[in-house]
């Protein structure tokens, strides 16, 4: 009979859990401990939205599809003019009308 988890798997997702904590609690005790954050450190800490963004959004531009890629260009260009909220629901209308349409 097959088991529901393997013992590899559980061992890689304790990995990762605990190696993930260890980075941020290092990263929060290394800033807290620092007088005045330098002008690099800071403009690197501001870039990692932007970074964790791209890392999500390339696989699926690359890999989704057209209507995916379509759906990525509306709401880039939607989100030049409104909010972030307002941007995600007119690009999830565009791709289940995209979907719909192409099927």
């Amino acid at each position: 009979m097959d088991t529901m988890f393997h013992v590899q798997t559980l061992l890689i997702i304790a990995a990762g859990a605990i190696a993930t904590y260890f980075t941020r609690v290092g990263g929060y005790i290394f800033i807290t401990r620092m007088k005045r954050i330098p002008p690099r450190a800071e403009a690197a800490l501001n870039a990692v939205p932007a970074a964790v963004l791209t890392t999500l959004v390339a696989p699926a531009a690359v890999t989704g599809g057209f209507d995916v890629s379509l759906t990525m260009a509306v709401a880039f260009l939607v989100g030049l003019r409104i909010a972030l909220l307002p941007m995600l629901a007119v690009g999830w209308i565009v791709v289940m009308i995209l979907r719909h349409v192409i099927g």
